[in-house]
């Protein structure tokens, strides 16, 4: 069976000021990312896993090397088509949830459609709502929803836009051992039922082992893949 790698860094850097102060986030990273596999990547605070995670997702800018999402390279973009690519191509699922606070659960997960001014497909994000058990919470607003529910949303959000790929950044770092088992759970069987790419970082080598495979970071560099 033909592996179909839909992520590709080569020679990426990320480095922060100069001389003797630099500080080299990514140091030369080559990734290879599978189509339809849940990859986790793990490291210590400070090894380069955010930084390597908001480069793969075009939320920042390399210092070298290139990435590309599918046949596209992002760095073939202009700000805007880069930020359109994104809502069409990348779901986000942040540890802060970074969910509207005015919003309804239901206008938060349906908020970047709108934004491209698309219209949602109701009856698949209904899908999601009932798989991630939010039925009920539709119109309840983010503030009345415990940390795990809230998160559930931020799932439910970067799924409904149908992107093929899941970009997680410590999805469960707020969140007890059991949620966080549910919510990996949840990733995971959505990612199965709805053929879609994830990358999750991690500091939690038990998280990570939930994941189909497990890339280490360290210093800037990757170490295991």
């Amino acid at each position: 069976m033909t592996r179909e790698i839909i992520l590709q860094a080569r020679g990426l850097k990320k480095y922060y000021g100069r001389g003797e102060t630099q500080v080299r986030a990514l140091d030369g990273v080559d990734l290879d990312i599978e189509r339809s596999k849940f990859t986790a990547i793990i490291g210590t605070s400070g090894s380069g896993k955010s930084t390597l995670l908001n480069m793969l997702g075009g939320l920042d800018t390399p210092s070298a090397g290139s990435i590309k999402v599918g046949n596209t390279e992002l760095a073939s973009l202009n700000s805007e088509q880069a930020t359109i690519f994104r809502r069409k191509q990348i779901g986000f699922v942040f540890q802060n949830y970074n969910l509207v606070p005015v919003l309804n659960v239901w206008e938060n997960i349906i908020f970047p459609i709108s934004l491209d001014g698309r219209k949602p497909d109701k009856k698949f994000i209904l899908q999601i709502v009932s798989l991630l058990g939010l039925e009920k919470k539709l119109e309840s607003l983010p503030g009345s929803l415990s940390g795990g529910q809230q998160q559930r949303v931020a799932i439910a959000r970067a799924l409904a836009s149908k992107p093929s790929i899941i970009l997680a950044d410590e999805p469960t770092g707020n969140l007890d051992s059991k949620t966080s088992d549910d919510v990996i759970g949840l990733l995971k069987m959505t990612s199965q039922e709805f053929d879609q790419t994830i990358v999750m970082i991690t500091h939690n080598p038990e998280i990570a082992a939930m994941a189909d495979r497990v890339i280490r970071i360290e210093d800037g560099q990757i170490v295991m893949q």
